[in-house]
């Protein structure tokens, strides 16, 4: 299979609206594509990508990808993000989760189908559960708990990854997979229930940061827009996957409380609380794959990413 031309494409963005989706629509519209961006708002919003509103090609479908997805133009590329992805949301929304790892992925891969477009499922470092890998590669199977309170979205994306797989093999469908770790930055929400936006709201209004834990689970943060110069990688390249894509560079939470703090200014203080059941030990992904076949690497160091959304966080208090 030939690598996408990477000029004047007709991509579609499922949870186009979302934070990442939102970036990812407005990286692809600068760089001269059409865009149906198609979105059911259950997690993201139309003010995500309003500054889009009249730009040549693009357009702004509100629909489930649970949903048979139907466009009338002809499509070269689906980038498939739809899905609650934080857990407050995956937990308030269990079952609309699952829907758009199930009926979502496989609608969104029938529309590539019907239009001979290529495919990316943007899957998750969840995949890999709680992990006795130590960091993760594409290799390691997962250590996920089927039936536990996070199953919901790991279990949806384990799923997704699987029809994708069975699509490529038995209908010839050109695929893709990437596995997205801990991305961070603008537009996301305060209330999410992530530990940036958290941490950020907390240091803002001077109240004490809520880790859990004893803080010692690590993470290992992306700045968007990293993320998405990976999944444009992905999507023009000829590898199907999977490929992890983060940031190497590993934080405990207390470690990444502290900075915040001090990135802030803020006079708040670390609260230690409860840790979520089957909340995640370690994760760090392994990016030699990225870094071999893609060429890509993230290129944002974690002071200058927090910055730059500790800044959007202040000029958006209501976020």
């Amino acid at each position: 299979m030939e690598s996408l031309p990477t000029d004047h494409l007709h991509a579609v963005v499922t949870g186009g609206a979302g934070f990442v989706g939102s970036h990812l629509c407005t990286e692809l519209v600068r760089l001269g594509h059409a865009v149906t961006c198609v979105d059911d708002f259950c997690t993201g919003s139309p003010d995500n990508v309003r500054h889009l509103a009249g730009r040549p090609g693009f357009e702004l479908r509100e629909a489930d990808v649970a949903d048979r997805l139907d466009i009338d133009r002809p499509v070269d590329l689906v980038l498939h993000l739809a899905s609650p992805a934080s857990p407050a949301d995956y937990l308030r929304l269990p079952v609309h989760t699952l829907d758009a790892g199930s009926l979502g992925t496989r609608n969104a891969l029938a529309l590539a189908q019907r239009h001979g477009a290529r495919f990316l499922l943007t899957s998750t470092s969840e995949v890999y559960g709680d992990p006795l890998q130590h960091p993760q590669s594409e290799t390691y199977w997962g250590n996920v708990n089927p039936v536990g309170p996070r199953s919901v979205y790991d279990e949806a994306k384990r799923f997704a990854e699987a029809l994708t797989t069975a699509e490529a093999a038995a209908e010839g469908v050109d695929t893709a997979i990437v596995r997205l770790f801990n991305t961070y930055g603008p537009r996301m929400r305060s209330h999410d229930g992530r530990a940036v936006p958290t941490f950020i709201r907390q240091a803002l209004a001077g109240e004490p940061l809520t880790v859990t834990g004893d803080g010692s689970q690590t993470r290992s943060l992306t700045y968007v827009s990293d993320t998405v110069d990976g999944i444009l990688a992905m999507a023009f390249s000829e590898l199907s996957g999977p490929v992890n894509l983060g940031n190497d560079t590993e934080f405990t939470m207390l470690e990444l409380a502290r900075l915040v703090i001090e990135l802030t200014g803020s006079a708040s203080t670390v609260e230690f609380i409860a840790r979520p059941t089957d909340d995640p030990a370690v994760r760090c992904p392994d990016i030699t794959l990225a870094r071999g076949k893609l060429r890509w690497e993230p290129l944002v160091p974690a002071r200058e990413g927090l910055a730059r959304t500790i800044d959007w966080f202040r000029e958006h208090p209501g976020a």
